[in-house]
Formats: C-alpha cells, sequence, structure tokens
C-alpha cells in the first residue's frame, strides 16, 4: 500500500508541476501570437492525444511522465517550407522581448504555483510544533546562549536590533534562522520561560558550510521540545532490555536532565557508550518514578565511522502543537515571502555544491522525491501540498540555472542578443548545447547515485 501511495502521490505532483509550468509557456506564447504545435506532458510514444480545433495545437499525454515540453512553430526546426502567411506566428520571428517572456513564463508559473499552495496552507491552518526548545547539549550555540531548556520562542531579532519578527511555530523558527545560517550572523531569540521574558543572543558563526546539508537547528543545539517521550518497543536482548525498559515507559531524565525530545535522547545515549546511564521513568498508573540503568552498546556509526552508543529502544515523541493560521492577504504575502526564501535557499545552497561548501548528496532525482511525495501524502493534505510547493520552487529555480538546454540557457542567449543586438551564432549554440546536455547528465547521474545510496544505505 505505501509503494501505491507513493507512486500515486509522484505521478500527481509531477503532473501538475509539468502541467503548470507548461502551461506559463504555452499560454504566454499564444498571447505573443506564437503558434503552438504541440503540448505534450510527458515523452515517448503518446498514449492520448486530440487536435484542438480553435488553435491547431496537438495535446499529448505520452508515455514516460518525467517532463513534458512545447513545440512553437520555428523555421530553425522545421524539416518543411513553412507557409508564407504563418512566418509572423513562428517563434524564432519574435522580437527578443517576446521570446524572453515565452521563456521564462514556465519558471515563473511555477513559483506562482508555489505561493499558490503555501497561501492555502496558511489560511487553512496547520498544526506545527510549538516553539519550545529542549535542553541543549552541553557547549553548543543554544547552551552558550543561556537556554535550559522548556523556554518557548516568541520572536526573533536580527542583529542590528531593528527588525523583530514572532515566532509562531517551530516550523517558523527554523525558516527565519535559515537565511542567518547562511549569512554566518547571530540573532537575539526572545523567548518566554514561566512568566517572564528574557533574550537569548544566538551566534550562528560556528556553522561551517557542510553543516547546512543536514538540520542546521541541531548543529546549533536547537531542537523542539516541551513534549512527552514515550518507549514505543524494546528490541529483545538489548541493553535496553536488560536495563528492565518496557514499551509504553514515559521517560523523564537521564542522568539527571529532563527529556522532552527524542533527539536531545538519543545524542546522549550515542556519546555515552559503554557508560552507565540513570534513567527516570513513569510507568503505568505508577504515582512515583522508576530509576533504570542502561549501559549503551557500542556501535559503529554508518555515516560518521565512529563508535556510539545504542541501547535498542524505539522512541516516541509528543510535542506539544500549536495551529497557525493566517488571513487571506497575510497568506499570500507569507506565500510569496517563503517561496523568496526558498527560491534564494536554493541557490545559495547549489553554489555552495559547486564551490564544495555543501555535499553533493544535497541533489535528489525522482526515487527520493517519490519517497517524499508518499511519506507526505500519508501525513495529509497540507503536508502534501507544502512539499509540492518546494519541488515547484526548486523546478522554477533548476530551470532558471543558465545551463544551455535548459530555459535559463535560452534565456542567456537571449539576453546576450538583447545587449549587443547580435544573436548568439548557431555554431556557438551547438557546442553549448553539447556542454548543457553534459552538465544535465552529470547531474542526473550524481541524483540517481544518491537515491541508489538513500535506499541500500551504502
Amino acid at each position: 500500500m505505501n509503494l501505491l501511495t507513493e507512486l500515486v502521490a509522484f505521478l500527481v505532483a509531477i503532473g501538475v508541476l509539468v502541467v503548470v509550468h507548461e502551461y506559463g509557456h504555452y499560454s504566454i506564447a499564444r498571447l505573443c501570437g506564437v503558434k503552438v504545435l504541440r503540448f505534450s506532458i510527458g515523452f515517448g510514444k503518446p498514449i492520448v492525444q486530440w487536435v484542438s480545433k480553435k488553435t491547431g495545437t496537438e495535446w499529448t499525454i505520452a508515455a514516460l511522465p518525467l517532463g513534458g515540453y512545447v513545440k512553437m512553430l520555428d523555421e530553425r526546426e522545421s524539416d518543411e517550407r513553412i507557409p508564407a502567411h504563418e512566418l509572423p506566428h513562428a517563434f524564432n520571428r519574435q522580437p527578443v522581448g517576446k521570446r524572453i517572456a515565452i521563456v521564462v513564463a514556465g519558471p515563473i508559473a511555477n513559483f506562482l504555483l508555489a505561493i499558490a499552495l503555501f497561501a492555502l496552507v496558511f489560511a487553512s491552518g496547520v498544526n506545527e510544533p510549538a516553539a519550545i526548545v529542549a535542553a541543549p547539549p552541553a557547549h553548543s550555540a543554544a547552551a552558550q546562549a543561556g537556554f535550559q531548556g522548556g523556554e518557548k520562542i516568541v520572536s526573533v531579532t536580527n542583529a542590528n536590533g531593528n527588525d523583530t519578527q514572532p515566532v509562531r511555530s517551530w516550523s517558523d523558527l527554523r525558516w527565519k534562522l535559515l537565511a542567518v545560517a547562511f549569512d554566518h550572523g547571530h540573532v537575539v531569540l526572545a523567548a518566554r520561560d514561566g512568566g517572564s521574558t528574557y533574550d537569548f543572543p544566538l551566534d550562528l558563526g560556528k556553522l561551517r558550510g557542510k553543516d547546512l546539508d543536514d538540520d542546521f537547528m541541531s548543529h546549533l543545539g536547537l531542537e523542539a521540545g516541551g513534549g512527552t517521550l514515550q518507549v514505543a518497543g524494546v528490541e529483545p536482548g538489548s541493553a535496553a532490555e536488560r536495563a528492565g525498559m518496557r514499551k509504553g515507559d514515559h521517560l523523564r531524565a537521564i542522568d539527571g536532565r529532563p527529556v522532552d525530545s527524542a533527539g536531545t535522547f538519543i545524542s546522549y545515549v550515542k556519546a555515552h557508550a559503554g557508560k552507565p546511564l540513570h534513567l527516570e521513568v513513569m510507568r503505568g498508573n505508577a504515582t512515583q518514578p522508576l530509576m533504570l540503568t542502561v549501559t549503551p552498546v557500542g556501535q559503529r556509526d554508518d555515516e560518521t565511522g565512529e563508535t556510539v552508543g545504542h541501547i535498542g529502544a524505539a522512541l516516541a515523541a509528543q510535542a506539544p502543537s500549536v495551529e497557525v493560521r493566517y488571513g487571506p492577504i497575510e497568506s499570500v504575502k507569507l506565500g510569496a515571502h517563503r517561496t523568496w526564501e526558498i527560491a534564494v535557499y536554493s541557490l545559495r545552497m547549489f553554489g555552495r555544491m559547486i564551490t564544495g561548501e555543501a555535499s553533493l548528496k544535497n541533489l535528489s532525482g525522482p526515487v527520493t522525491i517519490a519517497d517524499y511525495a508518499g511519506k507526505s501524502a500519508r501525513l495529509g493534505p497540507s503536508a502534501f501540498l507544502s512539499f509540492l510547493a518546494l519541488v515547484s520552487i526548486s523546478l522554477g529555480v533548476l530551470n532558471l540555472l543558465p545551463i544551455p538546454v535548459l530555459d535559463g540557457g535560452h534565456l542567456l542567449y537571449y539576453l546576450v542578443e538583447a545587449v549587443t543586438g547580435k544573436a548568439v551564432s548557431e555554431r556557438w549554440q551547438l557546442v553549448l548545447q553539447r556542454a548543457g546536455l553534459a552538465c544535465i547528465v552529470a547531474l542526473s547521474a550524481i541524483a540517481l547515485f544518491n537515491d541508489l545510496a538513500r535506499l541500500i544505505h551504502f
């Protein structure tokens, strides 16, 4: 059933994104008076096709659903002589301004879709983890800022102190810190503890470029807390079973440190391989805590190669949540702002991958997209719409990269023509086209390798 869900969600996601992108090209081409010969969803052998009596455009759904295209009347691509009365409707006969508009219309359509999807999510409301901080690891940036755990963050103020933004949820906090993390700056977090509000200066300057590959929040020592942590299962013969842990136990503290998040607990266990740890748990209807001692077994971490502690217990965290809902106008504004933030983040991350500051493991292919599509679909409409918006932005950004074959490559040609007054020669276009195709093949190969690595964990 999970495989079917992933397949259906993937096909829906790809179908929507391709239709929107190509319809952007199609609609502006028609507006500019260009004749569109074919609008195809997918590649390869047509499964369904029909011709519009009004426009003469052939609409096609093809066998391979990984993309699509809009074919316009163009003298350079026609094997037959185009009738004189149709020449004014050929793409290559259009002024450079119109050609630029037609090329950028596809990516812009993806951005507009993302804005609409985010606005719908914001307006309909979504439950998100509250911005309550779990007890941070010692010596982390969060610990150095003064966080002890349990504080609820209510606002973020920039380094200059002239811009304070409210924080509504943990997700909201993460997005507000992301741009600052890229710039290695610092902020002041206002957090409520009890009945008072305190300022916590947080320095993000110690983050390395590759810290942004993963969850940069965990590198800062920030994790959502304030909830309860329950044992969801115990492996037979494990350290947890030997210590007397049972399914259903509520973990309250480890070595006297309050436990309110799975990440905090797991990090502490990993860092104490072979060392006895004292747990405080609540079991059943008991009114007094039960004290257990567990000694994590040392195991090799597949990612880092280091020896980490493992006790063999599955955990289920229940964090407090808040419903985040905005008015229609504010939702559209926030949707546009979130789309802009993600687009800029994507470009900066791609730049860091080129310079080696970020890992190429961040590139994902169809297998990973299908996996996330299925997972988000199972989480509900809001999660799936947010995922769809993210992929739509990624598609828009990717197509605007100045790589021949992509929209951005054609845009580069037309911008050169607009500045110099001369079109890029066909010889140079052919050379650049081959280079661009090589880049796309290389990127696709890396993305596919990353997909396989995630799938079989090598």
